[in-house]
Protein backbone atom coordinates (compact mmCIF):
# COMPACT_ATOMS: atom_id res chain seq x y z
CA UNK A 1 0.00 0.00 0.00
CA UNK A 2 1.12 3.50 -0.80
CA UNK A 3 2.74 4.93 2.34
CA UNK A 4 1.59 8.63 3.26
CA UNK A 5 3.59 11.85 3.52
CA UNK A 6 1.79 14.36 4.88
CA UNK A 7 5.29 16.33 5.27
CA UNK A 8 5.57 17.24 2.03
CA UNK A 9 1.55 17.98 2.06
CA UNK A 10 0.87 16.59 -1.79
CA UNK A 11 -0.48 13.48 -1.07
CA UNK A 12 0.19 10.44 -0.57
CA UNK A 13 3.76 9.24 -1.28
CA UNK A 14 5.99 5.85 -2.06
CA UNK A 15 9.36 5.36 -1.90
CA UNK A 16 10.98 5.53 -5.51
CA UNK A 17 12.83 1.76 -4.93
CA UNK A 18 9.66 0.58 -3.97
CA UNK A 19 7.55 2.28 -7.47
CA UNK A 20 10.38 1.29 -9.66
CA UNK A 21 10.30 -1.90 -8.31
CA UNK A 22 6.29 -2.16 -7.54
CA UNK A 23 6.52 -0.98 -11.33
CA UNK A 24 8.54 -3.35 -12.95
CA UNK A 25 10.46 -1.15 -14.13
CA UNK A 26 13.74 -2.80 -12.45
CA UNK A 27 14.45 -6.30 -11.76
CA UNK A 28 14.70 -5.92 -8.07
CA UNK A 29 14.11 -3.62 -5.16
CA UNK A 30 17.87 -3.83 -4.32
CA UNK A 31 18.79 -2.81 -8.04
CA UNK A 32 16.39 -0.06 -7.84
CA UNK A 33 17.54 1.21 -4.28
CA UNK A 34 21.30 1.12 -6.06
CA UNK A 35 20.56 3.15 -8.93
CA UNK A 36 18.82 5.87 -6.53
CA UNK A 37 21.84 5.64 -4.23
CA UNK A 38 24.09 6.07 -7.01
CA UNK A 39 22.86 9.31 -7.98
CA UNK A 40 21.77 7.56 -11.27
CA UNK A 41 18.07 8.71 -10.88
CA UNK A 42 16.27 12.16 -11.52
CA UNK A 43 12.74 12.78 -9.62
CA UNK A 44 11.00 15.85 -11.58
CA UNK A 45 14.70 17.10 -13.06
CA UNK A 46 16.41 16.98 -9.93
CA UNK A 47 19.23 14.38 -8.64
CA UNK A 48 18.74 12.06 -6.09
CA UNK A 49 20.60 10.10 -4.02
CA UNK A 50 18.61 8.42 -1.68
CA UNK A 51 16.10 5.55 -1.99
CA UNK A 52 13.50 7.13 0.05
CA UNK A 53 12.69 9.84 -1.89
CA UNK A 54 9.24 10.13 -1.59
CA UNK A 55 7.13 10.05 -5.61
CA UNK A 56 4.00 10.99 -6.19
CA UNK A 57 1.77 11.04 -8.86
CA UNK A 58 2.34 13.50 -11.55
CA UNK A 59 6.16 13.42 -10.89
CA UNK A 60 8.74 12.35 -13.79
CA UNK A 61 11.39 9.88 -13.10
CA UNK A 62 14.44 9.75 -15.57
CA UNK A 63 16.79 6.52 -15.54
CA UNK A 64 18.85 4.41 -17.18
CA UNK A 65 18.10 1.11 -18.16
CA UNK A 66 19.76 -1.96 -19.05
CA UNK A 67 20.82 -1.42 -22.78
CA UNK A 68 22.25 2.03 -22.37
CA UNK A 69 18.45 3.57 -22.59
CA UNK A 70 17.60 6.29 -20.49
CA UNK A 71 13.86 5.83 -19.59
CA UNK A 72 11.50 8.73 -18.49
CA UNK A 73 8.22 8.18 -17.18
CA UNK A 74 5.11 9.85 -15.62
CA UNK A 75 3.78 8.22 -12.60
CA UNK A 76 -0.39 8.19 -12.81
CA UNK A 77 -0.93 6.11 -9.68
CA UNK A 78 0.89 4.59 -6.91
CA UNK A 79 0.87 0.71 -6.94
CA UNK A 80 -0.30 -0.92 -4.01
CA UNK A 81 1.49 -4.11 -4.48
CA UNK A 82 3.96 -5.41 -7.48
CA UNK A 83 1.49 -7.24 -9.40
CA UNK A 84 1.11 -8.31 -13.12
CA UNK A 85 3.15 -6.64 -15.67
CA UNK A 86 -0.43 -5.11 -17.34
CA UNK A 87 -1.52 -3.61 -13.25
CA UNK A 88 2.18 -2.14 -13.27
CA UNK A 89 2.23 -1.05 -16.92
CA UNK A 90 -1.04 0.93 -16.12
CA UNK A 91 0.69 3.03 -12.65
CA UNK A 92 3.08 5.15 -15.57
CA UNK A 93 3.26 6.91 -19.06
CA UNK A 94 6.23 6.12 -21.35
CA UNK A 95 7.30 9.52 -22.18
CA UNK A 96 11.04 8.10 -23.63
CA UNK A 97 11.28 8.49 -27.79
CA UNK A 98 12.81 5.65 -29.19
CA UNK A 99 13.94 2.37 -27.76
Amino acid sequence: MADAAPAGGHGPALRIDKFLWFARLAKSRSIAQKLAEEGHIRLNGRRIERAHAPVRAGDLITFPHPGGVVRVVRVLLLPARRGPAPEAQGCYEELTIGS
